[in-house]
């Protein structure tokens, strides 16, 4: 959600604190990341030293050892993360979690005041999103997710300080509660790992037996699998596959039963979930009221999509607040809206808007109207307030559902971050929402969507689809935590683009986000010049290790070198100005023609951005659009309409937002050179 303000659901308080460096606390249940935590690769362990402590922790506490490795999997794909805490203030390779000890500072909530519908006929008041700033405590008593550390301690004798910081002793932490939940199962000390099958689930459903259910089915999924990779700390970890493992037929029927009960119950008055049924999900309705004596409404629009309007683009967002808030927040009919939210600790799935409807949750009312918005618990400047895969995984099954329900690509031009939604107008542009941000792992999230960013072209191909290796590519960034101050080290998903081939060579510059010709700065919240993994852009030209591509205008260059390339070659669409055309506009909406408006609704100006694409200038095409407005600024739903012009646009992927262009300014053609 941040980025943008308005549109982005439980962000709109983001900006804010995106841009305040530091503000990684958000209300009641915020977890921010301890500031003076260690960098990911500090004090490293011997290698296999993670290893053997799976072996040793599960010989002491009669666990299997493939259950413990699994377990620790799907909770933090055994990375450490330095001693940092997660967003659900969870510690080390089991995700042991301690909100108390997690909490640095009293936590905070404010708004930016912005305005995530993004229309210009009914922009959202000043008064309709609600301006906080204050210091809230944590309740007396912490659901049991939020508080499985101290039971851990108690379970080893060995201190919290310990649990949290060496991840060995987390291990046996995490070994202990998994003996601890067999013998309240009633389950004896098995060596078969498919007896543990309940005891999984507590494990990772403490509150919840449907996302308990959910959990266990994807850490016996990752079992048959076998898994292997090299840790934050640098170790390799290998788990070996089980492809013919099988869970305890009797408490998976058991589980599978209590979790449909739950779902049953708690489907709410909002009708039947939009879930698959893979993952843990629940109905948390968003309201749709009046307000201010009926002169007023929110939060999110009645609609009849896909009847009436086509849904193409599924928007990513991270909270910056924690999960209990952001389910207030949601309940407030003067705040914004989005169609679904992911729990960071375990992946339960909250859905608050029918996705027929149209949520206020991008900050760009185009797409709003054509979208759907998933917020994910989280922090874009909390790099090692860290996403469990349980979140990934869980998030990616419910984008694959919708996708296939709604015929929507699994691509980066459909599959957007809200980073990359683009302004409506070029005032707006700065104002825009910056999540999930770089630490966001795209790669590892198409790769659990089946969708994984493979070489599709020769060097001929005429595209590059960006791939630096998350892990290994870890680019500075700033004002994480204090304004002009270094982040953290820690893997990314984005790769810098400069004006030449050469690290020394200047940032690339944004004249819409930087309107004033400042440059670029590395600000972790700073999109100005760069490119994140998934996205396509046309190859401008190459330089020994460097690539250059088309960007906002301009050719923007990154290093690529053969031995560790930061993208891959491929081939598709490309637009390009029509010959005889010097260069052409960009818009950040595709909005009808003047004379496509009935006389009761008013014209929405067609309003270039700053950016000019010169001849001969290329950008990868998304996808072809018809020109469109959903009239929707009344409570009353039999005053709106939908405008539909004869203008068609493609989309582009312009910089790191996409942009559009009319169909009548470019030729569209092959990337092939």
């Amino acid at each position: 959600m941040r980025g943008s303000a308005p549109e982005d659901a439980p962000r709109t308080r983001h900006p804010a604190l995106r841009r305040s460096a530091g503000a990684v606390a958000a209300a009641a249940l915020l977890l921010p990341l301890v500031s003076a935590a260690p960098s990911a690769g500090a004090d490293r362990p011997p290698s296999g030293s993670l290893q053997r402590a799976f072996g040793d922790a599960a010989a002491r506490y009669h666990v299997p050892r493939s259950v413990l490795m699994g377990v620790a999997y799907l909770e933090s794909r055994w990375d450490g993360h330095g001693g940092a805490p997660s967003v659900s203030g969870g510690y080390g390779p089991m995700h042991l979690t301690d909100a108390r000890a997690a909490v640095a500072r009293a936590p905070e909530f404010a708004t930016d005041g912005g305005d995530a519908r993004g229309d210009a006929a009914r922009p959202l008041r000043a008064s309709s999103v609600p301006s906080r700033s204050r210091r809230v405590a944590l309740p007396a008593e912490l659901p049991a997710r939020l508080r499985t550390l101290p039971t851990a301690a108690k379970l080893t004798g060995l201190p919290a300080a310990r649990l949290r910081s060496d991840p060995a002793a987390n291990v046996l932490g995490g070994a202990a509660l998994l003996a601890a939940a067999q013998r309240a199962l009633g389950q004896p000390a098995s060596g078969d790992p498919g007896k543990w099958y309940a005891a999984v689930a507590r494990y990772g459903g403490a509150d919840d037996p449907r996302s308990g259910a959910a959990f266990a089915r994807d850490v016996f999924a990752v079992l048959r699998q076998g898994q292997s990779r090299t840790t934050d700390a640098g170790q390799r970890v290998t788990l070996a596959a089980a492809p013919r493992l099988t869970a305890d037929p009797a408490q998976a029927r058991r589980l599978t039963r209590a979790a449909a009960a739950l779902r049953t119950a708690t489907r709410g008055a909002g009708g039947a979930l939009e879930c698959p049924w893979s993952v843990a999900c629940e109905s948390w309705p968003a309201p749709y009221e009046q307000y201010d004596n009926g002169t007023n409404y929110g939060n999110h629009d009645l609609a009849d999509r896909p009847g009436d309007q086509k849904i193409d683009a599924i928007v990513i967002h991270d909270t910056e607040g924690s999960w209990e808030t952001t389910l207030r927040l949601i309940k407030d009919p003067k705040y914004v809206s989005w169609h679904y939210t992911v729990r960071s600790a375990d992946g339960l799935i909250a859905q608050h808007v029918p996705t027929k409807d149209v949520a206020w949750h991008a900050g760009n009312w185009y797409v709003n109207s054509h979208s759907i918005g998933i917020e994910h618990e989280g922090f874009l400047a909390a790099p090692d307030a860290w996403y469990t895969e349980a979140m990934y995984r869980a998030s990616a099954r419910l984008v694959k559902y919708l996708a296939k329900e709604y015929r929507i690509p699994l691509d980066r031009q459909h599959i957007l971050g809200h980073d990359n939604v683009p302004g409506t107008v070029p005032s707006t542009i700065a104002g825009m929402h910056t999540d999930p941000g770089p630490y966001w792992d795209w790669a590892h999230y198409f790769a659990l969507l089946g969708r994984p960013f493979r070489r599709t072209a020769g060097p001929h191909g005429g595209l590059v689809t960006i791939r630096p290796s998350y892990d290994r590519n870890r680019p500075l960034y700033t004002d994480c935590e204090k304004p002009g101050q270094p982040c953290a080290p820690h893997g990314s998903g984005a790769v810098r683009l400069h004006v030449a081939p050469s690290e020394s060579a200047p940032l690339v510059k944004d004249i819409g986000l930087h309107p004033d010709g400042s440059a670029t700065t590395t600000g972790v919240n700073d999109t100005g010049a760069r490119a994140t993994t998934g996205q396509r852009f046309a190859v401008a030209g190459r330089s020994g290790d460097w690539t250059a591509i088309w960007y906002l205008g301009q050719q923007a260059w990154f290093h690529n070198p053969r031995s560790h390339p930061t993208a891959v070659n491929a081939r598709g669409l490309v637009a390009t100005p029509k010959a005889g055309r010097a260069e052409i506009p960009v818009y950040g909406r595709a909005y009808p023609e003047q004379s496509a408006y009935p006389s009761q609704v008013p014209v929405q100006a067609v309003t270039p951005l700053p950016y000019t694409l010169l001849a001969g200038q290329r950008y990868a095409v998304g996808g072809r659009v018809r020109s469109e407005y959903f009239f929707s600024p009344t409570f009353d739903i039999t005053k709106h309409a939908i405008v539909r012009g004869q203008d068609v646009y493609y989309e582009i992927q312009l910089g790191h937002r996409v942009g559009y262009v009319r169909a009548a300014d470019v030729d569209v053609r092959s990337s092939v050179s």
